[in-house]
């Protein structure tokens, strides 16, 4: 990797670390809030689903945006944003009236600084590097950070919760200013030229049909498959949550322990994965694929066996957790070292919205088939999961993607 930029690879690793505790450190304590703000389950998983659903929007917006006027002039006053929704959710706790309401107008907050937050670290990556393998190993290291974002997430959920359970909320601006911090002194966005940044919008528009008519076939598979890992990931987490508190009886940092076993095997596939890739597309094309295969399959397996054993549930979700921790950075890769410097901004913040859509839909679908069955649960995901990898089959072909610096 390029010497002198190790800094600003950490100080960007803490932007979608600190999204993912923002959102993921709320997933282990929403059976417990929903019964503290006297809402039902589905409400309550709208929580997580306002947040994701507000960034879907914006994040196209904000990619143009970084692509036109810079990438830290986008993602720092999101970073501000987003500390503020949080501040916002946790002054909740003085109005025990409407304190619902409130807290779902702060993630509305949050969700628009999210936007324009983590989404533009993957582009910014792809800006500093100028080898190939640099970039597929930062997107890696970037790719753990999120996971690893999931792992810590519901234990230090769990352990604030101890504290009362608007303490999560309180923490979300102290860590997006440790984060703002960081990418304001580390971060040297890489100069450019000022004629491929300063497209207006009629001709980036234009720019962007055009790179549709020719690579639409394996981005909008990039993009389908980026959103029903999230969505898989999601609506596991949501279900073992409250499996883990309505079955088991198991609450707080124990709770929280058990929540981060099946993520962090899905954060080393993620640091794994993005230590071998290089710039080896089709490596990248069949672990997407194989890491799909396991994911269905050990979802499948959930729903057939419908385990007693919270040991054997564990292992499959953990095996589950690997597939979407070996896709993932394989993903990141192909659409960050596939797509041209000026246009790598709007492509890589539209792949962040279809993550987001996974991530909004999945607790709201979980709670409703968990209603029916887990069975019904497990097989519906599993059935995602196979479309993912049939994706990955026939639309993704390495040999017709040129990578562009």
């Amino acid at each position: 990797m390029e010497t002198g930029k190790t800094g600003a690879l950490v100080s960007l690793s803490s932007v979608p670390l600190i999204m993912t505790l923002g959102n993921s450190m709320l997933i282990p304590i929403l059976p417990s809030l929903a019964d503290k703000l006297q809402v039902s389950s589905f409400q309550i998983s709208l929580i997580i689903t306002v947040y994701s659903l507000v960034a879907i929007v914006l994040i196209p917006i904000a990619g143009y945006l970084s692509d036109r006027f810079g990438r830290k002039k986008v993602m720092i006053p999101s970073l501000i944003l987003a500390g503020a929704g949080g501040a916002i959710c946790g002054m909740a706790s003085f109005f025990s009236g409407n304190g619902y309401n409130l807290i779902i107008w702060g993630r509305i907050l949050q969700g628009i600084g999210a936007a324009g937050a983590a989404p533009i670290v993957l582009p910014l990556v792809g800006d500093m590097f100028k080898e190939e393998s640099d970039i597929s190993a930062g997107l890696g290291i970037i790719e753990t950070a999120n996971t690893f974002g999931k792992v810590l997430s519901p234990i230090l959920g769990s352990l604030l919760a101890i504290i009362s359970w608007y303490a999560p909320f309180y923490a979300i601006p102290v860590l997006c200013l440790i984060s703002i911090l960081l990418v304001g002194l580390l971060v040297k966005v890489p100069k450019s030229d000022d004629s491929k940044t300063t497209l207006k919008f009629p001709q980036f528009w234009k720019s962007i049909r055009e790179l549709f008519k020719e690579k639409g076939r394996w981005l909008t598979a990039v993009f389908a498959i980026g959103g029903i890992c999230m969505f898989v990931v999601f609506s596991a987490l949501f279900y073992l949550s409250n499996l883990l508190e309505d079955q088991y009886g198991i609450k707080g940092v124990y709770k929280g322990c058990l929540l981060a076993i099946p993520l962090a095997a899905l954060c080393l596939a993620s640091y794994i994965t993005g230590k071998i890739i290089g710039e080896n597309k089709p490596l990248m094309k069949w672990i997407t694929l194989g890491s799909l295969v396991l994911l269905s399959g050990a979802l499948f397996i959930c729903g057939w066996m419908n385990p007693s054993s919270l040991l054997l549930l564990l292992l499959l979700l953990s095996l589950a957790g690997i597939g979407v921790g070996a896709a993932l950075p394989s993903m990141d890769a192909l659409i960050t070292e596939g797509i041209e410097k000026e246009q790598r901004g709007s492509i890589t913040s539209i792949y962040s919205s279809m993550r987001f859509i996974g991530v909004a839909a999945g607790p709201p679908a979980a709670s409703v088939l968990m209603d029916i069955s887990s069975r019904s649960l497990f097989y519906s995901v599993s059935c995602t999961g196979v479309l993912a990898a049939l994706l990955a089959l026939i639309a993704i072909r390495p040999g017709k993607q040129k990578s562009i610096a």
